[in-house]
């Protein structure tokens, strides 16, 4: 749809721009950023962007089965978006809603739909039902292409959020609830930039040099899906030449993305043989095989080698696979009423077992959450005595899987505490008299376990070697626990590792392209610059789509919100955030389009 043309209104205490293309260069950057953060800095601004953040977070744009319910959140969503872009006065400007082209079953970087699995329905949808009158939406606003300078430029932020949901609330200059910071306040700050820029741009007499193109897309979360079918558009490609994707990383600019791959074990049971035991033993090998990769992975866009190894679900514990799982249980079955000595060797066990994940880990019950100022994880177990043995409750803190070091998996943690009872069982069932039995609690899972989590990788990694290689180290330690128990199968006859999922592959581009330096150049001018090296982002994310599909593309990652907080049950967003996004966003873009050079 077009959008509605107006003429801005000037406000009677504001004096009209010179022209800034007759001024010296440096004289129109300086005016026009004042003008910008002017505009910016404003309690009415504050209010737009808190209101608007609100209003979108409002509508549960998860993922799920329901694909009616899908396309009538997604489309709720886009009907504000388009209330809010359609009456902006770029001339020329159009808003489209570009259908999501079931073709992208065929591409390597295609994501299964594994969110439309039901019990009714344990294939899932096709992609043809799956899409069906679902979109993305385009607001593309057109340049002039006068003279040489500058290059088209697209901005690309998504409107799906993981579970799961909880509604929004504002409470002083920070908005809470479930997509604030991931990612529907980096698609606010687009807005917010666009918007200002359209009253700024008016007033001093300013048009586009060249193309800018902004994508609001579905699907994300799931592995990319909505931006894989704008960047196969080879007719849409036509008109941008960068790409800027929005996601909260803090403020700073990224032309590299980590790699991540998501996967799927699935643990068949054996007879007199616990499941839970056999994971705790493929949980050491995969995290030692993840702790290699890490070690091996030396690059000079991340120093800090972000190489992480995420458990998100085990069995009806977790919602997703990057999400990192905060609450997870298991029983202790002693056949009878333990007594004072079993109990104090289960004890024992648990304390052993929690030394050696604190050792590796770190103890986060002596680290402070920076939300709410108390510890980061209150315990990390409870463990309560029940008619036939225990139950034991493990605690962690909930996050996205790139924060994970700064968090705590309770799935590992539970492997820890396992393994640690499994080494002494035989003493513990001497002291019984009866046989030990350790099993997930929670719902039963049946005759096969489910584990899903995801593994992080960088450039120096294939992602089918990462993939090859968490498979053999999951089947490895399912043998180590087999041997130790006496039994003859082989580990890939027990544990099989699938990627259904998201696979993402790692990119890095040049620190110091053009686009980079404009991106400098804006951050100067809005107060973000730190005189730090560039580097990569420590996540993965739809950029990758687009600098695989172009790998000659500039492709920047860049957006306000704090990555500890995405995915997590404290999900919240700062409004000086998404302003200062706003404000970098509005001078990068004119830069970048050589509008104002």
């Amino acid at each position: 749809m077009p959008a509605k043309r107006t003429e801005p209104r000037r406000s009677p205490r504001q004096p009209k721009a010179s022209n800034p293309r007759t001024a010296p260069a440096s004289q129109a950057q300086s005016r026009i950023a004042r003008e910008i953060l002017a505009r910016t800095r404003s309690a009415s601004f504050a209010r737009y962007i808190r209101d608007l953040l609100v209003e979108l977070c409002r509508i549960d744009t998860t993922p799920g089965p329901n694909v009616r319910q899908m396309q009538a959140a997604e489309g709720e969503c886009f009907r504000i978006l388009e209330r809010e872009l359609g009456t902006l006065p770029f001339p020329g400007a159009r808003l489209e809603r570009r259908p999501v082209n079931p073709a992208i079953q065929a591409h390597p970087n295609y994501s299964l739909l594994h969110f439309t699995k039901t019990a009714r329905q344990p294939q899932g949808l096709s992609p043809e039902e799956t899409y069906a009158n679902r979109s993305n939406l385009l607001y593309i606003a057109p340049g002039a292409d006068a003279g040489d300078a500058g290059q088209s430029v697209a901005l690309n932020a998504h409107i799906d959020v993981v579970a799961p949901y909880f509604p929004p609330r504002a409470k002083g200059g920070t908005v809470h609830g479930r997509g604030a910071c991931d990612d529907k306040g980096p698609v606010v700050s687009i807005v917010a930039a666009l918007r200002v820029l359209s009253e700024v741009m008016a007033g001093a007499g300013l048009k586009w040099n060249r193309n800018v193109v902004t994508m609001l897309v579905v699907e994300e979360e799931t592995g990319g899906n909505g931006s894989l079918s704008l960047a196969i558009d080879r007719d849409l490609k036509k008109l941008y030449d960068s790409i800027l994707v929005c996601e909260c990383t803090g403020l700073k600019y990224y032309p590299a993305n980590r790699g991540a791959v998501w996967y799927r074990a699935s643990l068949k049971g054996l007879q007199d043989v616990s499941p839970l035991e056999i994971f705790a033993f493929a949980n050491e090998e995969m995290e030692k095989e993840g702790a290699a990769i890490r070690t091996e992975s030396r690059h000079k866009l991340f120093p800090q080698r972000p190489v992480q190894t995420c458990h998100g679900i085990i069995g009806p514990f977790g919602e997703h696979p990057s999400r990192i799982c905060g609450e997870v249980s298991f029983n202790i079955g002693l056949g009878g009423k333990p007594d004072a000595a079993a109990e104090a060797l289960v004890q024992d066990c648990l304390e052993t077992g929690l030394a050696g994940y604190v050792g590796l880990y770190g103890d986060k019950t002596q680290v402070a959450d920076p939300s709410t100022g108390k510890p980061l994880v209150a315990r990390h177990y409870d463990l309560r005595r029940e008619s036939k043995g225990f139950k034991v409750e493990v605690h962690g803190a909930t996050g996205h899987m790139g924060a994970i070091r700064e968090r705590d998996g309770a799935i590992t943690k539970m492997a820890h505490l396992v393994r640690s009872l499994v080494r002494s069982k035989a003493r513990l069932q001497s002291l019984t008299g009866r046989p030990v039995h350790l099993e997930l609690g929670g719902k039963p899972v049946g005759d096969t376990l489910i584990l899903e989590g995801g593994q992080g990788f960088l450039p120096t990694h294939k992602i089918t070697e990462v993939m090859d290689r968490l498979r053999r180290a999951a089947q490895r330690g399912t043998e180590n626990y087999l041997r130790q128990a006496g039994r003859p199968e082989r580990g890939e006859d027990v544990l099989t590792v699938t990627y259904e999922k998201l696979h993402n592959v790692a990119f890095d581009g040049d620190p110091d392209s053009p686009t980079v330096r404009n991106a400098v150049a804006a951050a100067k001018s809005c107060g973000l610059w730190k005189d730090k090296p560039v580097l990569g982002w420590t996540v993965s994310c739809d950029a990758r789509l687009f600098a695989t599909e172009y790998p000659a593309m500039q492709v920047l990652t860049f957006g306000p919100g704090q990555l500890a907080y995405a995915h997590s049950d404290q999900e919240q967003i700062t409004l000086d955030e998404i302003r200062s996004a706003a404000e970098f966003l509005a001078l990068f873009l004119l830069r970048q389009t050589g509008t104002l050079t």
